[in-house]
């Protein structure tokens, strides 16, 4: 057994981590893989448009744009909360918005449509 301090966001933890090289430690099956959940599906884009789509689940705190705006590439679209970090959606291009498919309090997975840029 190695001792190390470990010094994380001003606090230290003592841990020890175990030397596990040797033919005891080869002779051990390896535990299988968890099995990885399939991303939720993405809405496809509509023809011409562009799909802005979650990049995390979370809430969406506010919605900035309605249907047939006009926004330019880096516009705030909207803030979505996740782990109590506020984010902000911004328009990956220039164009118009052509639907807003979330609601301000709506609770959304990684994924989910949240708008179309035409």
């Amino acid at each position: 057994m190695k001792k190390y301090k470990v010094n994380v966001n001003g606090t230290v933890f003592e841990v020890e981590v175990e030397d596990i090289t040797g033919t005891a430690a080869a002779a051990a099956p390896a535990a299988a893989p968890a099995p990885v959940a399939a991303p939720a599906p993405v809405a496809a884009a509509p023809a011409g448009g562009e799909s802005v789509t979650s990049p995390m689940p979370g809430n969406i705190l506010a919605v900035n744009v309605t249907a047939g705006q006009s926004v330019k590439k880096g516009d705030v679209l909207m803030v979505l909360e996740a782990m109590k970090m506020e984010n902000e959606i911004m328009a990956p291009c220039d164009g118009t918005v052509g639907a807003v498919s979330v609601t301000k309090g709506a609770t959304v997975e990684t994924g989910a449509l949240l708008c179309t840029i035409q």
